[in-house]
């Protein structure tokens, strides 16, 4: 395969605005995030949907594509981007990783790279991570990923996703937001509209579950530290000023 990552990132943050150029230790976070990937080896491009992320992204000698900012999604932006920077096709895999994830390992992107190599029905992969607290079974924004997955097991189907509580006393998976398309995938589920579970659960994948693609997930150790709000934003500084 040849596969790209593609960071999405955009301006208009509802919780934390202007959250791309947010300084962490004295970087942009979505700097940060882009200097994350580059250490997977994979081509990285962050998808733009503002100028002033292109240039602090180029400033620091990074890739940027702007996007129109009009664009209703990270998965739709990201289409956008792939689509101008290689019309002819040559990359055959886009790596979506959040540019709200600062110090995300680079491994996560090879991961996903490795789920679509090794899983030939497999059309969007992603991550999961164990749940960090058993609070996280009743917490509506911890997104759960039920998984056709063995005990011993670190791969499998994903059956559905769910922000709502889930029955039983097993632990949960906690779906960490990174996602490997191949690349027909990611132009047909860009090209569908809105699902009726994605509508209520506020869960695009569940769009590609109900167009009938499979959503293969691999499991990881630790999840990474996400910024959604001025808390994480403060969480990440002490972690860049160790």
């Amino acid at each position: 395969m040849n596969p790209l990552i593609m960071i999405p990132a955009r301006m208009a943050a509802t919780r934390l605005p202007n959250k791309p150029l947010a300084d962490i230790g004295g970087l942009p976070m979505i700097v940060r995030a882009y200097r994350q990937a580059e250490q997977s080896g994979l081509p990285v491009v962050v998808a733009a949907g503002d100028p002033e992320i292109v240039e602090a992204v180029e400033a620091a000698g990074g890739r940027a594509v702007l996007t129109d900012p009009a664009l209703p999604s990270g998965s739709d932006r990201i289409r956008a981007a792939v689509d101008a920077i290689d019309p002819e096709g040559d990359f055959d895999a886009v790596i979506n990783v959040q540019g709200d994830m600062p110090f995300a390992s680079p491994g996560l992107a090879t991961a996903c790279a490795a789920v679509l190599h090794g899983e030939p029905a497999c059309d969007i992969a992603t991550l999961v991570a164990a749940e960090a607290d058993v609070s996280d079974r009743t917490n509506p924004d911890v997104v759960k990923a039920v998984l056709a997955l063995g005990e011993a097991e670190r791969q499998g189907r994903a059956l559905y996703f769910t922000r709502s509580t889930l029955y039983g006393d097993a632990p949960i998976w906690r779906h960490i937001g990174v996602y490997g398309y191949r690349r027909d995938a990611l132009n047909r589920f860009c090209a569908a509209p809105q699902s009726p579970l994605e509508r209520r659960e506020k869960l695009e994948q569940l769009r590609a579950l109900e167009m009938g693609m499979q959503i293969w997930a691999a499991a990881i150790d630790t999840a990474p530290i996400s910024v959604d709000n001025p808390a994480d934003l403060e969480a990440a500084r002490r972690i860049a000023a160790g």
